[in-house]
């Protein structure tokens, strides 16, 4: 039986229809994520490696680089993280470099000199310029254990970095500081993300996890020369006691079975016998501590959270020190400030800030509190710590309760969705006192988005989102699993020393007036009360606090006194530099202006509003950091001042 040809199924695809150029762009963006997801070489093999991780250049570097790494190399410990530049990410790139040339890192305790690979003083401000419309860039910390035998980190930096070029095939334009304020000396290296041509760098992740680390390894070991057999077994002798997660840990956990471990285990994983006996400490060790327990005669069973409570040990080892190094020789006590469970604000005075997470910029404060110990206090991602200078009062205070921002998103879902648009009109209609409709409704998209990375809630195609009906309840779960909330304020960039004998309503007066007893004997407490007094004493000679018998009479309106007096002086030094007329406000006036400055006096900040022929001191309000040199307008209200900014703005409080 012949076959006939014009009976066979034939697929005939029609061709794609012209949706416009900015669906097929989103199509194509869509399909190129998919592709630096998966990775070429992964996908032909069927690896079950990483997604991407044989994807973008350093492929065949890596496997090169690990396959020759041996057992006696020197250790270096690499971290490396991709950062999203940008138009928006701009400012904190520039504060990044800030940071890594911040004071006191270098072995004098001089400031961080940044440099590259030809020059000792490079450029960092240019070097953000030519950043700025880079997508992306990697920012790596080099640390070689033994950094200080190294001694050039810049030379060991520059031979790194050569070596990198040469695994990449591409010139590359790079930062690096050297910081030696630590126990562990190490390097921040910036790098753009762009290759020579021009395009962006693409990294493969098999070179960022392992190949890279190997490199730094390999030169390491050719500067120091391979790890001698008394080099390891010190270095595992003192793992046998350490608080925090170690290699031991990692083999014990690697043998275990059902989370038991016993000796025929061991004794089949090594003959060496001080290994063995290593192992052995260490589960004794780890017995103590409570993370494992005797199952059986030569055997124990491994906690499930042992990993997490040693390196959560580790880390409260890494900010004790910290604490250590801020106090000195200080007999206090220490805390850990955790505004998940905090149900007392906590004030104290700033003896050290910086970056608690020096690869993820998240930023910490040593408070000496009022209550004796000293605290280590995370800041939220919203708070920089630059307007908290070293020696101020500051104030943190947990929030407790749903966010109004969870309880306004649930309030206007209908059939459990929310619509940005809707929320937008309704924001736009009502149009608070200097509130910008497009940033608040967006304020509420990006809680929503944070939601969404964890699962609670849904991005639709349309826009819209789907929400629970409990979000109130798993927002407040999310942001305690985040480590809570909270708010700082400057209480006083003063120091007390300097409040005793201010001009000014200072922070001791409002803790004069208030009443506060709540203060310790010892550290800052005792401190404080021996301010107290003696500002006492400077309010009864200026006539404003009157002694009787045991007792303390104060002037009525006395916080409101004090700050009229700064201002009027301030007032009166400012019109003499600036020939200008100072206008003092009261209740009900108002004064519109420029807005040129922020002054930090006793009272706290105020901002000079300048109209060309007087001017006013107005409390200021952090809204106005990005008001400086723009046309403002202030109505004073009580104890409280309307902002409105622009023709087209509303009030604000």
């Amino acid at each position: 039986m012949s076959e006939r040809d014009d009976e066979r199924f034939r697929l005939r695809p029609r061709p794609p229809k012209d949706r416009g150029k900015a669906r097929a762009s989103r199509f194509v963006k869509r399909v190129l994520t998919a592709a630096s997801k998966a990775g070429p070489l992964a996908l032909a093999s069927g690896s079950r490696k990483s997604p991407g991780a044989n994807f973008g250049r350093g492929v065949v570097a890596s496997r090169f680089a690990v396959a020759r790494q041996a057992a006696r190399s020197r250790r270096v410990t690499i971290k490396v993280r991709l950062v999203k530049v940008g138009a928006s990410g701009r400012p904190a790139m520039q504060a990044h470099l800030r940071y890594i040339e911040r004071a006191g890192v270098t072995p004098e305790g001089g400031p961080g000199q940044a440099y590259g690979a030809v020059t000792d003083h490079a450029d960092t401000d240019a070097f953000a310029e030519r950043c700025s419309g880079d997508r992306h860039q990697f920012r790596c910390i080099v640390a070689p254990e033994e950094a200080t035998s190294l001694g050039d980190l810049k030379a060991y930096t520059r031979g790194l970095m050569g070596r990198v070029e040469q695994d990449l095939a591409t010139r590359l334009d790079w930062v690096a500081v050297d910081h030696w304020d630590t126990d562990n000396p190490h390097t921040h290296i910036v790098i753009r993300g762009k290759d020579e041509t021009g395009q962006d760098l693409v990294i493969a992740r098999d070179y960022i996890g392992h190949g890279l680390r190997a490199r730094a390894s390999a030169l390491a070991t050719e500067w120091l020369g391979p790890r001698t057999d008394r080099e390891i077994q010190t270095g595992l002798d003192r793992e046998v006691t350490a608080e925090r997660w170690t290699s031991l840990d990692r083999q014990l956990h690697r043998l275990a079975r059902e989370g038991q471990v016993g000796l025929s285990q061991i004794a089949a994983e090594t003959t060496d016998r001080s290994h063995r006996a290593r192992l052995v400490g260490r589960l004794q060790q780890l017995t103590r501590l409570g993370l494992a327990h005797p199952a059986e005669p030569g055997s124990w069973r491994l906690a499930p959270t042992a990993e997490h409570t040693l390196r959560a040990m580790g880390e409260r080892g890494d900010i004790i020190r910290t604490m250590q190094r801020a106090l000195g020789s200080m007999p206090v006590a220490y805390a850990i400030f955790d505004p998940s469970i905090a149900t007392q604000p906590l004030t104290g005075r700033v003896a050290a800030k910086g970056l608690s997470d020096e690869h993820h910029d998240h930023r910490y404060l040593v408070l000496d509190g009022v209550d004796g110990r000293a605290h280590f206090v995370r800041l939220p991602p919203a708070v920089d710590g630059n307007d908290l200078p070293l020696g101020s009062v500051v104030s943190v205070t947990p929030r407790t309760g749903p966010r109004t921002s969870d309880q306004r998103i649930r309030a206007l879902a209908t059939d459990g969705i929310y619509r940005p648009s809707q929320h937008l009109a309704m924001a736009s209609a009502e149009r608070r006192a200097g509130q910008d409709p497009g940033e608040f409704v967006a304020a509420h998209v990006r809680r929503l988005e944070a939601l969404r990375r964890a699962g609670i809630t849904e991005r639709l195609p349309d826009g819209n989102w789907r929400v629970p009906t409990n979000l109130v309840v798993q927002g407040q779960h999310f942001d305690q699993r985040r480590g809570g909330r909270m708010t700082v304020e400057l209480e006083s960039a003063w120091p007390i020393e300097r409040q005793v004998r201010a001009i000014g309503a200072t922070w001791l007066d409002r803790e004069l007036v208030a009443g506060n007893a709540d203060v310790a004997v010892q550290g800052f407490g005792g401190e404080v009360r021996q301010a107290l007094k003696a500002r006492t004493e400077f309010l009864i000679e200026q006539r404003l606090v009157e002694r009787r018998g045991s007792r303390l009479v104060i002037a009525r309106d006395l916080l409101k006194t004090l700050q009229d007096s700064e201002l009027a002086q301030v007032g009166g030094e400012l019109a003499a530099t600036a020939g200008r007329v100072y206008k003092p406000l009261r209740h009900g006036m108002s004064t519109a202006g420029i807005c040129r400055q922020r002054l930090q006096l006793a009272s706290g900040q105020f901002a000079l509003i300048d109209d060309g022929q007087r001017f006013s001191l107005v409390p200021w309000r952090p809204v106005l950091a990005a008001r400086i040199g723009h046309a403002v307008r202030a109505v004073v209200r009580g104890t409280h001042v309307t902002w409105q900014f622009g023709p087209t703005r509303g009030l604000t409080r």
